[in-house]
């Protein structure tokens, strides 16, 4: 799409991105949706979708966010609860709390919070990590 590489134009597991919030662009508000999207440029409000959240580097997103699954290699200072996994790649910077049955946390990351693992099925608590 418009001239973009395949790696950047995929999200979580190869899915096609459905909509962007590109680099130099500022988004208040809520938003919803059930497939991809990828965050370049700036969103505060709330997130609640059941698709995939790939924020990429220079991307920054704050506020409570609820979806499927999330990517992160850029900053994110609020709430997120994803209910398949939550995966932080470097250059990632997460201030704030994680809820997932799955967290992935790559070296050079920095997170700065806690992080309750759920049972994927149910979503209910299984144990909590204080970092």
């Amino acid at each position: 799409m418009f001239g973009k590489d395949k790696e950047r134009e995929s999200g979580a597991k190869g899915a096609e991105v459905i909509g962007i919030i590109g680099k130099g662009m500022t988004i208040e508000g809520k938003l919803t949706f059930s497939e991809t999207v990828r965050i370049d440029g700036s969103f505060k409000g709330e997130i609640d979708a059941t698709g995939s959240m790939v924020v990429g580097e220079g991307g920054y997103v704050e506020g409570n966010l609820k979806v499927g699954s999330a990517i992160i290699t850029g900053e994110i200072k609020g709430v997120l609860e994803a209910s398949v996994r939550v995966e932080l790649r470097a250059p990632a910077k997460m201030f704030g709390d994680i809820k997932t049955p799955n967290l992935i946390i790559g070296d050079g990351v920095v997170f700065e919070g806690s992080c309750v693992m759920t049972k994927k099925e149910t979503m209910e608590t299984i144990g909590t990590v204080n970092y």
